[in-house]
């Protein structure tokens, strides 16, 4: 598959947003970790925006940066959202009421522990009624929605907004399942060379593939390793940088996608 990419979000530790991050992954400047900040978003209503969890928070941050560098109007913009889990926190306080001798669950918290939760307030918050996609693939998750979205994107004949984004659980889920620090990423495909397209990728599902690509930065291999979303980063790195580039992420089964970046 070839597709263009025409716009970039990112938000994670260290990774404030594309501008500075195209910096931090090109090696133009370190990479120093900090507290990711996760604002409500002003696009919801004040009652949504009170119900909002932190993975809510984050795929719209990183899907709103993506969408406010481009002219795509957001209500007609298929999505792709990615991520290994669903609310971990809302699951924690779920089961602790199950475990408990009340057990009656909040609709509040039911509604927000499914897994396209944050699909349906981008829908909100942004009058879309485009169709969307909620995908899980463990720690293969970036890959897999990269995969859907470049698919949706070639068959539909339409830009599709990929979402990919994943918050480490509270314990004791975390020992269970560690996941490390916050990450969102989100990058919008288009199936032609649109003015606004920085470069294109050639994608495609290989077996035998080489070894998936890594990051020079300790941190930043740390995060690759740590969160799902990260595996996507030597991906953001190659849209960074100046030259073309092989990106391998890693998927099932001894498979790979192995994406051939080349900007514009």
């Amino acid at each position: 598959m070839r597709l263009f990419v025409e716009s970039v979000g990112v938000l994670g530790p260290g990774l404030t947003g594309w501008p500075s991050s195209r910096k931090v992954l090109t090696g133009a400047a370190p990479y120093a970790p900090g507290e990711v900040v996760l604002a409500a978003p002003e696009a919801l209503p004040q009652a949504e925006r009170r119900r909002t969890g932190k993975p809510v928070r984050l795929a719209l941050i990183a899907g709103m940066e993506a969408l406010a560098a481009t002219s795509r109007r957001p209500d007609t913009l298929g999505t792709v959202f990615a991520s290994s889990a669903p609310d971990g926190q809302v699951i924690h306080e779920i089961c602790t009421t199950l475990a408990g001798n009340d057990r009656q669950v909040s609709p509040t918290r039911f509604h927000n522990s499914v897994h396209n939760a944050p699909a349906g307030y981008w829908s909100i918050a942004l009058r879309s009624q485009a169709a969307s996609i909620s995908l899980c693939c463990f720690d293969w998750s970036f890959a897999a929605g990269l995969l859907e979205a470049g698919a949706q994107c070639m068959t539909q004949d339409e830009p599709i907004l990929l979402v990919s984004y994943d918050v480490p659980y509270p314990e004791p889920l975390l020992t269970a399942r560690p996941i490390l620090g916050i990450l969102g990423a989100a990058v919008l495909l288009s199936p032609e060379a649109s003015p606004a397209a920085f470069a294109s990728i050639d994608l495609r599902l290989q077996a035998d593939a080489p070894a998936p690509s890594r990051m020079q930065d300790a941190g930043l291999e740390a995060l690759r390793t740590g969160n799902p979303t990260g595996r996507g980063l030597p991906l953001l790195q190659a849209l960074a940088g100046p030259s073309n580039a092989l990106v391998v992420i890693e998927y099932l089964n001894g498979t790979a996608l192995c994406a051939e970046v080349r900007p514009s």
